[in-house]
């Protein structure tokens, strides 16, 4: 749903490659922004958007790094309210796709390092709580996008080394069925984590997709 949103804004990013805004983004500003009960909360808030929000295009160029220096065009990548992708011109070899799709959380590991390191030398103030932030941010989208399920990288990366040592019929069932139990566990998971800690996430793994993955014939 999110994914097919009206781009509402597009420039010429890094590596020349066109980034495009869409329109469910102005939910997640909404969302994140109606928190905030003074002008100094909001400041915050406005920070750990734009943190987040930096972070997921960090992520996708790292999937637009790996896409180009394979000789493969990338048509565009696209930020939305339900995180963000990288487009490509064609598609890529299984041994290729297993560098673009570990490239995204790699990025985001190498972010977290550097700033887990350089932000306890930082004078207190803002300008440390941000970098601190930051880390933590992006050890999150790592983890994240690490779980075996669609559309995730996880779930892709998954899938691609099951191709290494099975057929494609086996490695999509495999996949599948992991994915299916994840997806099920996901929404009592949800519940646990949002009446536990107040922690809500807007993303739900595909039920049916992993269900039509599993029951692909051999």
């Amino acid at each position: 749903m999110f994914g097919s949103s009206k781009v509402i804004f597009e420039f010429r990013g890094v590596f020349g490659v066109p980034v495009h805004i869409g329109s469910s983004i102005l939910l997640l500003v909404f969302l994140f922004l109606s928190f905030g009960s003074s002008s100094t909360q909001l400041f915050y808030n406005a920070i750990f958007l734009g943190l987040v929000i930096g972070s997921i295009y960090l992520h996708e160029l790292g999937h637009a790094w790996a896409t180009l220096i394979q000789g493969i065009p990338v048509r565009r990548i696209m930020i939305y309210g339900g995180g963000g992708f990288c487009e490509r011109t064609r598609s890529a070899t299984p041994r290729q796709e297993e560098l673009i799709v570990a490239m995204g959380p790699m990025v985001n590991l190498t972010i977290w390092a550097v700033a887990s390191l350089v932000w306890p030398y930082m004078p207190e103030g803002l300008l440390m709580w941000a970098v601190n932030l930051l880390a933590w941010i992006n050890l999150f989208l790592a983890i994240f996008n690490m779980i075996p399920v669609q559309p995730l990288d996880g779930g892709k990366l998954f899938h691609l080394i099951l191709l290494r040592f099975t057929s494609p019929g086996m490695a999509t069932r495999i996949a599948g069925g992991v994915g299916l139990v994840i997806a099920i566990l996901w929404i009592p998971a949800m519940y646990l984590a949002y009446t536990k800690l107040g922690f809500l996430l807007f993303f739900f793994p595909p039920i049916g997709l992993h269900w039509q993955m599993l029951r692909r014939k051999l």
